[in-house]
């Protein structure tokens, strides 16, 4: 995806990237390419690919719900910083809290954003189970988020915990997501959640089908949720 594209891929979806927003992601591509040859960051490095499968696909949750106000967001698994670090900069009144379980992502994640100049951002090495399980963080946020890093029902115990009432989870998926959707119900029951919707699109250029789920917390989670470390993916709910 050229440059170009991206900027009228988004402007077709009225959302308008400004000057100084363009110079952030083009910054972001180049200190992401930087340091990738120092630590597996990534395995997407050329620019067009980091533009469609990175940028373009973080940032395609804010076609499906509303970034556009100071909510609170926490991305658990990031790695390097999708896909909230690309929300964040198109939508500067986010506050964002990543979670991630390797410091030297978290090293990366620090060095971006002072070279980004993003505020309101925080970045956190530590265990999703045991992040869940903080009483300053546990229900704490208004939305959290994870792109692809596990099977839903995983994901669910690692985020719906991080959730406030009335909050939102939102999962980012490639293809196939109904037999998840399916194994996962039961998941969301017991940890307060509830499916919302799942929105289905193509990313341009045949870059592949993506799924989003959006989950509503509406009950609180039960205390015992999320399990010890490496628990959840074992024996998922």
């Amino acid at each position: 995806m050229k440059i170009e594209t991206f900027l009228d891929e988004l402007k077709q979806q009225g959302l308008e990237v400004s000057p100084k927003q363009q110079q952030q992601f083009h910054l972001y591509y180049e200190t992401l390419v930087e340091w990738n040859e120092k630590m597996n960051l990534t395995a997407i490095t050329d620019e067009e690919e980091v533009y469609a499968k990175h940028f373009f696909d973080s940032i395609s949750a804010g076609f499906y719900f509303d970034f556009n106000r100071p909510l609170h967001v926490c991305d658990v698994g990031a790695g390097a910083g999708f896909p909230s670090l690309p929300l964040k900069i198109l939508f500067p009144e986010l506050k964002v809290t990543i979670v991630d379980s390797l410091q030297k992502r978290i090293t990366f994640l620090n060095h971006l954003a002072d070279q980004l100049e993003l505020d309101q951002v925080a970045f956190y090495h530590d265990r999703a189970e045991l992040f869940g399980k903080n009483d300053k963080f546990r229900e704490s946020f208004d939305v959290v988020m994870a792109r692809a890093v596990a099977r839903l029902s995983v994901l669910s115990e690692l985020c719906l915990p991080l959730s406030k009432k009335e909050g939102s989870f939102i999962a980012m998926k490639g293809p196939n997501i109904q037999q998840e959707i399916a194994e996962s119900q039961s998941a969301f029951e017991l940890l307060g959640g509830k499916l919302e919707r799942v929105e289905t699109f193509q990313l341009p250029e045949e870059n592949g089908e993506r799924n989003i789920a959006i989950i509503q917390k509406t009950k609180k989670t039960p205390k015992k949720f999320p399990r010890k470390p490496g628990v959840p993916n074992k024996q998922p709910l």
